[in-house]
């Protein structure tokens, strides 16, 4: 007879068993620690345990955590994970009395709370970095209130706006992913603890001491969703992915305002790389990272959906260590490419004589020539639309820009109307510049200076009380750490 009959079989060892005994002592040995401190203060304040039982078991808990070195520790198979390793030196220490520590718990109420305490560290540092570069790109758009910049649609030159009001458009999404990440991530710090194994425990257990101690919100209600349900994990994996998926496109932008034929993104040497046998070659590659990086992180957050598919609503591995080490890969990525995108924009430049040049040869304030065309000729703008469309075609059939275009423009109102232009050669000029075409549209959501200027103001505001409210939930897990080492030291105490 072949195989083995005791665990564990050493495949099995190899494959499963030691590399999650591994993420447990790189990722959740600490939160393992604090949990176990919480649960025996409310075990004590609800008299499950007595206090002499509690001191003893307090006094051998700190003396593990003085004396194990987590990170020397190998996993050898005596015990089957870290928390059987755990018990086993309480036990080894303190006798029957070691096994009382997990009277009204369970591994399943233990690990999802290991697992959200996590989660929520590393999506608050995620949400810092995202709202760090919110106001990067909020000042940078304030100095670039004036730039202007060539604004394409469907890949071709469309109408000039400045660089301050595209920026402005990415940080009003990036406030909305910043809120979408800040909304699941309350619903992550939420504490599954008193669930035990599935239905709560027949002690008299008090499981809002211990989320507080834990510095949870709020704890997770429903016990069988404590240990089944994992929205907590898809929702702040699909606001994660959203934040690099639109990130991504304004990298695509990126990518191409920099290619040699557009030509209005200047990247500083600080960021370029050369070629190795072309020597012409200035390689912005740093674009290719932050878009590589984002969409790194945007798989990651998909793997992560993938593997919750058509999963049980139960207990099951396959929302637990394996996956959940798997998924901070997007954390990792995400973050890089944040910070490689916070220093990016405001280290770049717009080329403007490349701009002007290209607005005037694309003809892409010729929208303006039309609207001019309606307010001081009396065309209808249909007429408006045919007048500013043949200068256009003849401007560009000439090979020259459209400011100079003024005899085409008085040919093709002549050929519309039947008469000849009121504008003048100046007037004409003045409605075809790219300033008058933005300081024109000076609505709300428009790109002229005094709307992006208010639309600051309000994007300032709107990061701040999200940073606002971030500050206080750290500040409150702070305290929430303070009163358990407080509440933990009084039982040392007995």
């Amino acid at each position: 007879m072949t195989g083995y009959s005791k665990l564990p079989d050493p495949t099995y060892r190899d494959t499963v068993l030691a590399p999650l005994f591994d993420a447990v002592k790189a990722h959740y040995a600490s939160h393992m620690s604090a949990i176990n401190r919480a649960h025996l203060v409310m075990l004590c304040e609800t008299g499950i345990l007595s206090g002499g039982q509690t001191r003893k078991i307090a006094g051998a808990l700190r003396d593990i955590d003085r004396e194990i070195d987590i990170d020397a520790l190998a996993f050898t198979g005596e015990h089957e994970d870290y928390f059987f390793l755990i018990e086993a030196e309480l036990i080894k220490r303190l006798g029957d009395l070691g096994g009382m520590l997990h009277v009204a718990r369970s591994r399943n109420d233990m690990e999802h709370t290991c697992f959200r305490m996590a989660l929520r560290e590393k999506a608050e540092r995620m949400l810092g970095k995202i709202l760090g570069l919110a106001e990067k790109l909020t000042a940078k758009a304030l100095e670039e209130i004036d730039t202007i910049i060539v604004a394409y649609t469907h890949g071709q030159p469309a109408q000039p706006t400045t660089f301050g009001h595209y920026l402005s458009a990415v940080v009003e999404v990036l406030i909305r992913d910043a809120a979408r990440v800040e909304s699941a991530l309350l619903n992550v710090d939420r504490c599954p603890m008193g669930a035990a194994a599935i239905t709560t425990s027949g002690f008299p257990i008090d499981r809002q001491r211990v989320s507080d101690l834990l510095g949870f919100r709020d704890i997770a209600l429903n016990s069988y969703g404590c240990i089944a349900s994992v929205d907590h994990i898809t929702g702040l994996y699909s606001a994660i992915k959203l934040v690099f998926l639109h990130l991504g496109r304004v990298i695509q932008d990126m990518g191409q305002w920099t290619a040699f034929e557009v030509g209005q993104l200047h990247v500083p040497d600080s960021l370029v790389q050369v070629s190795s046998i072309m020597p012409q070659k200035r390689n912005p590659v740093a674009v290719e990272h932050m878009r590589l990086l984002a969409s790194l992180a945007v798989a990651q957050c998909d793997m992560i959906m993938t593997a919750m598919h058509n999963t049980p609503f139960a207990d099951m591995n396959d929302s637990e260590a394996e996956v959940q080490q798997n998924g901070y890969k997007a954390f990792e990525c995400g973050e890089r490419a944040l910070s490689l995108l916070s220093a990016f924009v405001p280290a770049c430049s717009i080329d403007s004589n490349r701009v002007i040049a290209n607005c005037d040869s694309a003809c892409i304030t010729v929208t303006e020539l039309a609207d001019t065309l309606v307010r001081d000729e009396g065309l209808n703008f249909r007429q408006a639309h045919s007048v500013a469309s043949a200068t256009t075609h003849s401007v560009i059939s000439a090979g020259g820009g459209l400011r100079r275009g003024f005899r085409a423009f008085a040919d093709a109102f002549q050929r519309e109307t039947g008469r000849e232009t009121k504008l003048s050669d100046d007037a004409y000029e003045e409605a075809t510049a790219p300033e008058t075409f933005i300081a024109r549209r000076d609505r709300p959501g428009g790109p002229a200076s005094s709307v992006l200027e208010h639309a600051a103001k309000s994007d300032e505001k709107k990061i701040y009380e999200i940073r606002r409210r971030q500050l206080m939930r750290v500040s409150d897990r702070r305290k929430a750490a303070a009163s358990l080492d407080t509440a933990f030291g009084l039982l040392l105490e007995g």
